[in-house]
């Protein structure tokens, strides 16, 4: 919802001011098509030159995110808690009955409880691959959590390179509103005979491109860019606290006490009530009891 009201207040405003000033939007709508065709075009082309596939199409996800939001909710932090609690509970009281559930994620009853996790791969991934090297008694923790961390820089590094394409396309739109207007210059030095109407008309067309690629780029496109590399940090909190709860169980710290450091380390507007965890701990204990 507050992105449609960005772009509503962007619109309304500018447009709003400059009709507001006694300007007309006569000349703007005229030339608006065309200036749109060679500017959206060469950006169009410029972003496609620029990027592989997979990167056009992770940028259409991306931007869809911009609207929807990050993928982790409150809700979704309580279940990672809880998921967490109930493999590192099992780990300690069974450690080969664990072996199953991390060996086989997508069939495993504990990780079928939370379907929404269960889908995430990387989330998956980095829990299994994590516990596994936990149950191989590794003599320095330290050194999973080294390999942790280049996991995490590697897959930050690899969601952030959709937002740093699309903040490429807004640097460039201004530079190529600047090409537009010049194309728009040349037309009317070719009609210089022409009267002081029809070539002011002409000029303000022209002028309409420059207006119209810095417009694109610090209205839209370069918050979009912003935006989409904000979510990717909202959404890494979700994966950091998979490990400080997961390197706490390589310290051999009790589970409860693994689950409330990484209760501790959640988002503020993400961290589930201690109470309620708690009480959800217990209960997951007495299911499984």
């Amino acid at each position: 919802m507050l992105p449609v009201i960005g772009i509503v207040l962007v619109v309304g405003l500018v447009f709003g001011g400059y009709l507001g000033a006694g300007g007309s939007m006569t000349i703007i709508l005229k030339a608006l098509p065309f200036e749109m065709v060679m500017i959206g075009g060469a950006a169009l082309g410029a972003f496609v030159l620029g990027n592989d596939l997979a990167t056009i199409k992770g940028c259409g996800r991306d931007i869809v995110k911009v609207f929807k939001g990050p993928k982790w909710q409150a809700a979704d932090y309580r279940d990672l808690l809880c998921l967490l609690f109930q493999l590192i509970w099992l780990a300690r009281q069974n450690p080969v009955a664990v072996e199953e559930h991390i060996e086989s994620p997508e069939t495993s009853s504990i990780f079928g409880a939370y379907p929404k996790i269960q889908k995430d791969h990387d989330a998956i991934e980095l829990i299994c691959d994590t516990m596994r090297a936990a149950s191989m008694n590794y003599d320095d923790p330290h050194q999973v959590e080294e390999v942790i961390d280049k996991r995490l820089d590697a897959r930050r590094d690899h969601a952030l390179h959709t937002s740093h394409a699309v903040q490429v396309v807004a640097d460039a739109l201004p530079a190529l509103g600047i090409v537009a207007a010049v194309l728009g210059i040349i037309k009317t030095m070719g009609a210089i005979d022409e009267p002081p109407e029809v070539l002011g008309k002409m000029i303000g067309g022209a002028l309409t491109g420059t207006f119209l690629g810095v417009f694109l780029a610090y209205g839209f496109v370069g918050p979009i860019a912003g935006r989409m590399g904000a979510i990717v940090a909202e959404d890494d909190h979700f994966f950091q606290l998979i490990r400080e709860v997961l390197i706490a169980n390589m310290h051999a710290h009790p589970a409860n006490i693994c689950i409330e450091v990484g209760r501790q380390n959640a988002p503020h507007q993400f961290r589930p009530d201690f109470s309620d965890l708690e009480s959800a701990m217990r209960e997951l204990k007495k299911a499984a009891a």
